[in-house]
Parts: structure tokens; sequence; C-alpha cells
């Protein structure tokens, strides 16, 4: 995407009879922005994105170097989504994993489904996805200014703080897509929503850690993985792995009961998920009574490592039943990590406040991505999500301004 003039007509300079004269502004260069930006350029309208950040998708250039988990083609893939709006589940029906596999491998990533069926570029890296989705922006006449932070609205031009002093921007449709409040080097730090009072619910940790005290007997232990356990919070049960760190307890197993416990249900790890509580008690009493608890633990029981040293920090005092225990160990907290530090974040722009995807307060301003207040665990849904909800958005846009979408069976899976 090159850069010029972000207030000129909406006329294409190479004259391409293709293209329409309205003006859109995207705000945002996140997965939301961008493909807001690819729908209406497809359409031949003329796009300007404007991001606060040096440089595009950063977050999305982060998630990618563990894997960049676009998508998830479990059944049922909304159900991740919990309660949203008619639209917003509209979105994700419309263009759900299959038209993500599709759309990433039309810009020439190809991808494969792990064995959770999770779904990956082959590369493995957000890296290479990214620059051909910028080639293809550009390619369709997108401009993409950096640096530009967005401050607001004056007689219905866009305000921006921009290395050259204040700018302003008269745009006939504008999509909003600055994220939700978390990793603020990132460049989603919320701050957008002190410019929408009254339609914005409190933002909150999703898929986060858990802070923990833990006693100096745990220091060897940091750095270490807990594997085979189960962790319940509420009716919520996950049985990823987790992470001993030095502030408490991370990883995909915390993350997918992090919402239930911000919520203020007790987190509770199952030690041996698949043995039943009698067998653990059976196989503890086989053991000599002169055994020591270590060996009556390794050996009846193979539990020994990270998973031992948690029965110890957590259940001693042992009572009689030691196997129960085992089974429903208490963990004890000191709640969720700060907002900053989780991944994504719950709370943003109400549904009640939009019709379907437009502001009902600005006309002809609408919002995409993570800026909207849904929750999703990580897994693919939230790349999804944001993908989603950006082509839904520019297509509303599109719509009621006028303009037939165009070649998105291809590039959006319309």
């Amino acid at each position: 995407m090159s850069a010029s003039d972000p207030r000129r007509e909406g006329v294409d300079p190479r004259g391409d009879p293709g293209r329409t004269n309205i003006r859109a502004l995207v705000i945002g260069a996140g997965p939301a922005g961008l493909m807001a930006a690819e729908v209406l350029a497809e359409a031949g309208v003329s796009v300007v994105v404007a991001d606060q950040m040096p440089s595009p998708a950063r977050k999305f250039l982060m998630a990618g170097k563990s894997g960049l988990n676009l998508t998830n083609v479990n059944d049922p893939f909304d159900a991740g989504y919990g309660e949203v709006s008619p639209a917003f589940a509209r979105s994700i029906s419309a263009f759900g994993p299959e038209e993500v596999m599709r759309w990433a491998t039309g810009l020439g990533q190809e991808v494969f489904v792990g064995s959770t069926g999770r779904v990956f570029p082959v590369a493995m890296k957000a890296s290479p996805l990214l620059r051909a989705w910028l080639r293809r922006l550009d390619g369709l006449g997108a401009q993409l200014l950096t640096r530009w932070r967005w401050e607001g609205w004056r007689d219905g031009r866009a305000l921006f703080d921009t290395p050259e002093g204040p700018q302003e921007i008269d745009a006939d449709l504008t999509i909003l897509a600055m994220g939700g409040a978390s990793w603020r080097r990132l460049g989603t730090d919320g701050a957008w929503a002190a410019q929408m009072p009254g339609s914005v619910a409190p933002f909150q940790a999703a898929n986060v850690g858990l802070r923990v005290d833990w006693s100096a007997q745990m220091a060897r232990w940091q750095g270490q993985p807990l594997k085979g356990v189960a962790f319940h919070a509420g009716d919520v049960t996950s049985r990823g792995e987790a992470m001993i760190t030095s502030k408490g307890l991370e990883g995909g197993g915390i993350y997918s009961v992090s919402a239930a416990v911000r919520d203020g249900a007790a987190l509770v790890v199952d030690l041996l998920p698949d043995v039943p509580h009698a067998v653990v008690a059976e196989r503890l009493a086989r053991q000599g009574p002169k055994a020591s608890l270590a060996t009556r633990l390794r050996k009846a029981l193979g539990l020994e490592g990270a998973r031992a040293a948690l029965l110890h920090e957590f259940g001693r005092p042992f009572g009689a039943d030691l196997a129960g225990t085992i089974k429903g160990l208490p963990v004890r907290h000191a709640g969720v990590l700060p907002i900053d530090e989780a991944i994504s974040t719950a709370g943003g722009l109400r549904f009640d406040a939009l019709d379907g995807f437009r502001l009902t307060e600005h006309a002809r301003v609408y919002a995409a991505g993570e800026m909207l207040d849904w929750e999703a665990p990580t897994g693919g849904w939230l790349i999804t999500g944001c993908l989603a909800t950006g082509r839904a958005a520019a297509l509303q846009a599109l719509a009621e301004a006028g303009v037939a979408a165009r070649r998105s069976s291809d590039a959006t899976g319309a």
C-alpha cells in the first residue's frame, strides 16, 4: 500500500473507469481494518487506511510468531462467540473457517489443519501473508497512512494527530477498526473509547493468565509446563496446557477458563483427569504405610514434577481424602493478570449502539473487529471474528451507499 494525499478526490488517478467517486476511510490497519479496506477497494471505492502505529497489523504479526492460528474447523465453530448480535452471527456464518482458508490460499498462502482442528499457514507465521495482503491492497489503489492517531470528529470530518500536525479527512463513509484495549505497545490501547461515551461497555481482560503469589518452593518450577491436567471453572473445562511463570499461570489451558475465573468462578485443577477418583484412592491405598508421600504419588499414580509441586503448593495440609484433593485441587490466586497482558479483551462498543455494524449516533460510520463488545477463546476464533466483521461492516457500508460489491467471491468469500 502506498501513501498519498488522503484528501484527494475519490477518483482513481490512473483513470480506472471501474472506480466510483465514493471516498472511504478505514481507521485501524489490523485484520478487521485491512479486510474492510479490501472489500471497499474491490468495489471501486477510493480507500484510505489510517493507523496510529509506524507499521500496519502489529498485533497480527505478534500473534503469528507462535504460528498464526487463522481459524478452526471444529464444529460448531460459531458457538465459540457466545451471545452476540444477529449481525455478528451472520458475519461469521458468511465468512467462517472455509472462507478464511480460501481467502488465505487466494493470497498464495497454503494452509493446513492441525490435529486439534486449528488452521495455520504452512509458513507458520504472519509476515508472508501480510506482505501478500498489502500488495493486493496496493494493487487495488488503497492508501496507507501510518502514525496517524484518530482524535475524534469535527463537523463530520475525522481528526488526526500526525507527524505533520493536526489533519482532517472528509470521507463519505468510515470504518472504525481500532481494536480492543490489550497489548498497548502494539497499538491497541482502547483510547478511542473516550470519543464514544455511553456506547462502550467497560473493557475486561480476556484470554489472560492468573496472578499467583507462589511460595519459595515453586521457584524451581517456573518455566515448566503443566501437562495432562484439566482446569475447571464454573461450567467451563479445559484440557489445555499451562505454564508456571514467575507471575502465576499462563497458557491455553488457563486462557480457556480465564473468563469464568474473571467473573467469579472458583478454579480447581484435576491432576489426573483420566483416572476416576475411586481408582486414584485404591492405587494410593496399595502403597505401604512406610512409603513417603512423594514415593506413593510417583509409584501409584505417576504424579511427579510440576503436577506434584502444584499439589504440595495448594493441597497442604492434606486431609483424609488425598484422592479427592488430587482430583479437585483448589487453585489459590490473586485474580487475572492486568488487561495489558491479556491476549484480547471483553467489552467495547456495545451492540445496542449499532444498527448492524453502523453506529446509530454517527451517520456513515461503521465498526468492526475487537473494538466491538464480543469475547471468544484463542484457537482461531479471534482472527476469524475480526476478518468476518471487517468484511461485513464494509459490505453494509457499500449497500447503504448504493455501491455494489465486486469480485468478493474469490477474495473474501461472499
